[in-house]
């Protein structure tokens, strides 16, 4: 082989070793800050996108009820303020903290709110007792217990599956009252939509975190039958499900809302009839700043705008996946995928409910859809999110180990100092070195791994050796010329 032919190898070689390099973002790996700034950018696009439709769609209920048309805008954005500190809060400190050592006392705290919400709670007129009334806000707990659902299911799955700390037994035991009591005070306010929405991000948690297929295919037909026969149980919830199937059975009643979002998305066609400019808001569509907001948003945008928003839920699921896929640990990925996959399935569960496509389950959108604890557990959500991204890591290799190890040593001259490349040795000196027969008095680079002795430049048997203690050292030598060259070998020959 030629010495060009040798040239284009060796710069082919270190061309693909430098595209192997992976490239960083103001100073992290591409890997953490890309999703952590599509979450970021994502979410900021919705929550400003909710606030100008909950303004659109609640304007003129607003005037009408309070005389200020900006009404429910003013207290959504308190509530976006509100959540945005706490989600910050959140993203600063280490997710770890709330899924192992705290997880206890906000487990008991979830329990006594959602026990409250049965003993003393209200139901605002809804049909269903799910708040408690603060005075200044009403309280939703299961919007928070939805993120104690899911630190209890990653701690146990972590456990089990990756510590071996548990047994299958204990794993089931404890599954049942940590999970499994929430969702049963849940179910009974009645909330079928949150105990929905939540089920299925445990079933999405336990394929991920490798439960056998056949448990979480039981547990999907167990809660089938379950929902069934909670939705034909009383009337309230009948009349929701058989709505579903022939609104206009009872047009004028049950079917009402549903038939007046379908006008509102037959109005809108393909792109609108323009922001600010819905026909449904003015008293015909009844919530249309909470749960049927997709529906103002399909007659004011159209079908490209519904498709948009769609399309942004879709950016913010991915940039969990990749979130989840870097995250350092077993709990911080399940983490990471059950915030991630609980806001998608809210958003798809009210999406078919409006469509007429499953029964309504009065769950808002999240980041779009008017209502205070909604949104303030929604940026929870983004800042537990954001915890597992902020606190991801490249993964250590046996070189870092090996650099950790490492620690200075004092030079021949007994000055101490550590040097990858060396001191430069003047031309002079290396002439007077080897006219010397000696090494140029100066401190050369050793780097000896572990132990508590120095070594020394001069190369004494026990330093050179890697005696005491086994202890290895680098020597660079005394110059560049001669690590080079090698210190045997006499000047090249020309062939």
């Amino acid at each position: 082989m030629t010495r060009a032919a040798a040239a284009r190898r060796g710069a082919r070689r270190d061309g693909g070793r430098a595209e192997r390099v992976e490239r960083s973002i103001f100073g992290v790996p591409e890997r953490f800050m890309r999703p952590r700034l599509v979450l970021l950018a994502v979410v900021a696009a919705l929550v400003g996108f909710g606030l100008l439709m909950v303004f659109s769609a609640s304007s003129v209920t607003a005037l009408n009820s309070t005389g200020d048309a900006a009404y429910y805008l003013k207290r959504q954005l308190a509530f976006v303020a509100a959540g945005a500190l706490v989600a910050v809060a959140l993203a600063r400190l280490d997710y770890r903290v709330w899924v192992r050592q705290l997880l206890m006392p906000i487990w008991v705290v979830t329990i006594g709110l959602l026990a409250a919400v049965i003993l003393l709670g209200t139901d605002n007129g809804m049909g269903a007792t799910r708040w408690i009334d603060l005075g200044f806000f009403d309280l939703q707990p299961s919007e928070f217990a939805k993120i104690t659902i899911i630190f209890t299911a990653a701690n146990l799955a972590e456990q089990y599956y990756d510590r071996g700390a548990i047994d299958w037994g204990h794993f089931l035991l404890l599954l049942g009252v940590g999970v499994g009591l929430p969702l049963v005070l849940i179910i009974a306010q009645p909330d079928k939509g949150t105990t929905m929405v939540a089920a299925l991000t445990l079933v999405v948690m336990g394929y991920l975190a490798g439960m056998p297929k056949r448990y979480l295919v039981g547990f999907l037909v167990l809660g089938a039958v379950a929902f069934l026969a909670i939705s034909l149980k009383d009337d309230y919830s009948r009349a929701r499900f058989l709505t579903m199937f022939d609104p206009w059975a009872d047009p004028y009643g049950n079917g009402w809302q549903l038939i007046q979002g379908f006008y509102a998305f037959g109005s809108g066609g393909l792109l609108g009839v323009g922001v600010g400019f819905s026909r449904q808001k003015y008293a015909y569509l009844p919530m249309a700043h909470n749960d049927f907001i997709f529906a103002v948003i399909g007659e004011e945008w159209g079908f490209v705008g519904t498709v948009g928003l769609l399309l942004g839920f879709m950016a913010f699921l991915w940039a969990g996946l990749e979130i989840a896929r870097h995250a350092p640990d077993f709990a911080g990925r399940l983490v990471a995928i059950g915030c991630t996959s609980i806001v998608v399935i809210q958003l798809f569960l009210n999406v078919f409910g409006v469509l007429g496509l499953f029964p309504l389950s009065g769950k808002p959108i999240p980041f779009v859809s008017y209502g205070g604890s909604s949104i303030i557990a929604s940026m929870m959500l983004v800042g537990l999110i954001a915890s597992v991204s902020l606190h991801s890591r490249l993964p250590e290799t046996a070189h870092d180990g090996v650099r950790r190890s490492w620690r200075e040593v004092d030079g021949a001259d007994g000055d101490g100092g550590l040097s990858l490349v060396g001191e430069v040795t003047p031309r002079s000196e290396r002439r007077a070195a080897a006219e010397s027969g000696g090494r140029a008095a100066r401190p050369s680079l050793h780097v000896v791994e572990g132990g508590s002795s120095r070594a020394r430049t001069g190369g004494s048997a026990r330093g050179r050796s890697g005696a005491g203690g086994g202890r290895r050292r680098i020597d660079l030598g005394p110059s560049a010329t001669e690590r080079l060259r090698g210190r045997d070998r006499g000047p090249r020959t020309g062939r």
